[in-house]
């Protein structure tokens, strides 16, 4: 089948390179695209929330099948659309959306069907938001309640912190207008639990762990994600079956009694705390980098899953047993400003795989075209092989502007040395 991708990142770019593998599949489609994506699909010059010229593309072309990665076309409501001309697609609806659009949504979701998270208080007024949080003990954790690339979410160790935040979302609409939701404040290694979904039936994926600090140490700005690994030594299997039983089959379950059932990826931003296992936020797709480490694990035919999902037909995944760890090399100043425009050589020196999450082709050379740039993936037989295959591909890629972190998967590695 003819099949179309929408989003032009390394997430997009991983689920093209799993389409890629399948004997199903005779084109791929990516709207927009990148430089790396380019290499195996052909890229179409639309942007992810014109969602009309998305749909009449895909019924002019034939496409069987288009599968969804950003969260913008899906706020945009590209399922409805598609759906609404009698097009397969895989993704939730705007309504089952809001449970990552919406961070108020998600948490009032959460309170009424008993699933485990922080205590919450949502603000549309900084002097109220402000007032509250300076009657509680920090650090506060700070969400903008809309979407924001990744980058809403702040934990205020000090007041002026929490001052300075509220006023990015509250004051001066740093990320548009909303509310912002407070949380107490959780302390335990994160996680990223993804599932297929379709109505009742939840199918898990392999674990992941992402970096959200831009450098070392877990130091400096929250990040889209500075680099992931799977599989998790932290996370037992008693841990994955407490987080599949309570948390991800009852928000399916809970999706569908709020009349918005949900089908696509759920993505489960978990915390293991000392309370047990707790929720941190919800997404309503793959999450990013964590795709381009889960996506090669992937054993079974991807096309298979998603018409599965698309058609709430039972389905079945199988995983590879090796270890995926993937670094992403990012623009200096990220995720501040940068430059674009940088040149980025020895890519063809690279052994394992590289999806490219922000890059632009000029004629024959790859430039540098976003905050992060390339997502560096080593495979292994456990993750100390796995880091080390990484790190030898970053070292042969070549551009004066781009840097990364050299700890990814430190979290891994501190439990095993234990």
């Amino acid at each position: 089948m003819k099949v179309l991708v929408i989003g032009g990142g390394g997430r997009e770019h991983a689920i093209v390179d799993a389409l890629s593998r399948s004997p199903q599949v005779e084109k791929i489609y990516c709207a927009p695209g990148n430089a790396g994506i380019a290499r195996q699909a052909e890229c179409v010059a639309i942007r992810e929330t014109e969602v009309e010229r998305l749909r009449n593309f895909a019924a002019e072309r034939g496409i069987g099948l288009t599968v969804v990665g950003p969260e913008v076309a899906l706020a945009a409501g590209v399922v409805d659309c598609f759906r609404a001309a009698g097009l397969r697609i895989f993704g939730p609806t705007k309504a089952a959306a809001r449970i990552e659009s919406s961070k108020e949504f998600a948490k009032r979701l959460m309170a009424k069907y008993a699933i485990p998270t922080a205590g919450f208080r949502a603000f549309t007024d900084y002097a109220g938001a402000l007032a509250y949080v300076q009657g509680r003990p920090l650090p506060a954790v700070l969400k903008y309640d809309g979407l924001a690339a990744g980058k809403g979410v702040v934990i205020a160790r000090t007041m002026a912190e929490a001052e300075a935040a509220l006023r990015d979302m509250l004051l001066d609409d740093k990320f548009g207008e909303g509310k912002v939701v407070v949380e107490d404040y959780l302390e335990g290694p994160e996680f990223s639990f993804m599932c297929f979904v379709s109505g009742h039936k939840v199918w898990p994926m392999a674990l992941a762990q992402d970096h959200k600090r831009a450098y070392d140490g877990d130091e400096g700005p929250n990040t889209g994600g500075m680099g992931a690994y799977s599989p998790l030594p932290f996370v037992t299997a008693e841990d994955e079956r407490y987080a599949l039983e309570k948390i991800m089959q009852p928000v399916a379950d809970a999706m569908i009694a709020e009349g918005c059932p949900f089908e696509g990826v759920l993505y489960g931003g978990l915390m293991k705390t000392a309370r047990g296992i707790e929720v941190i936020e919800f997404n309503a797709r793959f999450g990013d980098p964590e795709t381009e480490v889960v996506l090669p694990r992937l054993k079974s035919d991807i096309v298979d899953i998603f018409c599965a999902v698309a058609e709430g037909r039972d389905t079945q995944l199988e995983w590879h047993d090796f270890a995926a760890l993937g670094i992403v090399l990012a623009s200096k100043g990220y995720p501040g400003d940068y430059e674009k425009g940088h040149e980025i050589k020895g890519l063809d020196r690279v052994e394992g795989a590289v999806y490219h999450m922000g890059t632009r082709a000029d004629g024959g050379r790859i430039l540098t075209n976003g905050g992060r740039v390339l997502f560096v993936v080593g495979k292994g037989r456990d993750l100390a092989e796995a880091r080390r295959n990484a790190l030898a591909d970053v070292a042969r890629i070549d551009c004066d502007n781009l840097f990364h972190r050299t700890d990814i998967g430190h979290r891994a590695f501190d439990d095993l040395e234990r």
